[in-house]
Formats: structure tokens, sequence, C-alpha cells
């Protein structure tokens, strides 16, 4: 599945970022590799940027890009 369709509350770990030049340097500058944990954690009033817990972070990522991002779901916290 993708990033997009981590529900709020969900954690996932990264299996594959699928995009290349800046947008991949920038996912890795923030910490999107293979195998770090990741959690949905809010929504904007409008759906779009999601904000999602990576490595003690809080980051926006718009949906279009999270589409771009393989993940595995793990379960709720």
């Amino acid at each position: 599945m993708t990033l997009d369709l981590l529900k709020l509350g969900e954690t996932a770990r990264v299996i594959a970022v699928n995009c290349e030049g800046f947008l991949r340097t920038r996912f890795a500058d923030l910490g999107l590799l293979p195998g770090t944990a990741i959690r949905a954690s809010m929504r904007s009033p409008l759906g779009d940027p999601v904000a999602y817990e990576v490595r003690g972070s809080l980051i926006a990522i718009r949906f279009e890009d999270a589409k771009r991002i393989e993940v595995e779901r793990e379960g709720q916290i």
C-alpha cells in the first residue's frame, strides 16, 4: 500500500520510495528510508497535507507525494 492510504493513528514501515531527483533527496533528508517507522498523526482541515511522525519529528507530506511512498501497515497507537 502507499502512505496516502494510512489512517490517522496507524503506524507503518517504509518499504520503498518511488521517486527521483529532488523529491527523493528531500524524503531521505527527512528520514524516510526503507525500514523507517512512520505514523499518521494529523490531517489539515481540508485533508491535504497530512502530518506524519517520523523518527521523533512531525513532518507534513502532500497527498500527491505520499502516493510515491510504499509502506507496510503495522497497527495503531
